[in-house]
């Protein structure tokens, strides 16, 4: 396995697509040498765009979190999240009444936004079964495991309404050998045991590059032969990278560890244009 520096294949490219939480920052906050390459990301001209299945927060919000590790270049405008996709299937999808929602209430900033009505999963009754138009998960927080997660199951039982999962990750890394639980893996149990198909957004899903790739154009226009996907996950960023026809790069620090790295991907077949220590430049 051939690890390059990120600057010598990082100047070879118009614009970089980055994951969060593994790539930027991790449980500990920033992480190590980040703020360093966007300095130099800045100073060469090379555009970046945080490309990111995190729709536990606007992107408004999820910007504030990068200041507050001191990444100021990583703007709203920055921002291309799961959530946002989500937020364009219900505006045409859902004219009105109520959506619910698996999250916490800073996650329903893209129902609100639409102006439909929202109502937790945590706060519903069965009996409110026939005013939900749409059932949404949103985060792995913000509401009761086991009492909720039967209501849901319940309520799609109950109602043939559309449910979407605006973050298909299965799990995220909170230290150095350890990974909890996110809402696509929620997602894939519910729709197990009750048999419906679910409508999923974001990485892999070649929608969720489409729409970055469609964002960008007017800021700073590049052929897919220009754009590089940096990630962390071989089944999320780097797949949905290569489907989608752009250069890769897997950076080795958040859920691929470094010593399992050539085994993972010799057991996915999913192989990374390059391989990076972490996208830190001197």
């Amino acid at each position: 396995m051939n690890i390059r520096s990120f600057k010598s294949v990082a100047c070879k490219y118009k614009v970089i697509f980055f994951d969060a939480f593994g790539v930027l920052k991790n449980y500990k906050g920033r992480i190590e040498g980040v703020e360093h390459t966007m300095n130099y990301l800045r100073d060469a001209g090379i555009g970046f765009y945080v490309l990111t299945n995190d729709a536990s927060r606007s992107p408004e919000a999820l910007a504030e979190a990068f200041h507050r590790t001191g990444l100021t270049d990583i703007t709203p405008d920055k921002i291309i999240s799961s959530g946002m996709l989500a937020h364009e299937y219900l505006k045409y999808k859902v004219k009105k009444g109520t959506v619910a929602y698996l999250g916490t209430s800073q996650s329903a900033h893209y129902i609100e936004t639409l102006g439909l009505k929202t109502l937790s999963i945590h706060d519903m009754e069965l009996d409110q079964a026939e005013e939900i138009e749409a059932i949404v998960f949103l985060d792995d927080e913000g509401f009761d495991w086991n009492h909720d997660l039967n209501k849901v199951v319940n309520l799609i039982r109950r109602r043939n309404i559309p449910v979407v999962v605006a973050n298909s990750d299965r799990t995220y890394p909170v230290s150095k050998s350890r990974v909890a639980i996110a809402v696509g893996a929620i997602a894939d149990m519910v729709e197990h045991l009750t048999g419906k198909q679910f409508i999923r957004f974001g990485k892999p899903d070649a929608q969720m590059f489409v729409f970055a790739y469609d964002h960008v154009q007017p800021f700073h226009p590049a052929d897919k032969s220009e754009i590089l996907m940096v990630g962390d996950t071989l089944e999320t960023d780097i797949i949905g990278g290569n489907k989608f026809g752009l250069d890769t790069v897997l950076v080795l620090t958040g859920n691929t560890l470094p010593h399992l790295a050539q085994q993972a991907m010799l057991a996915t077949g999913i192989t990374p244009t390059y391989v990076c220590e972490s996208i830190a430049v001197e």
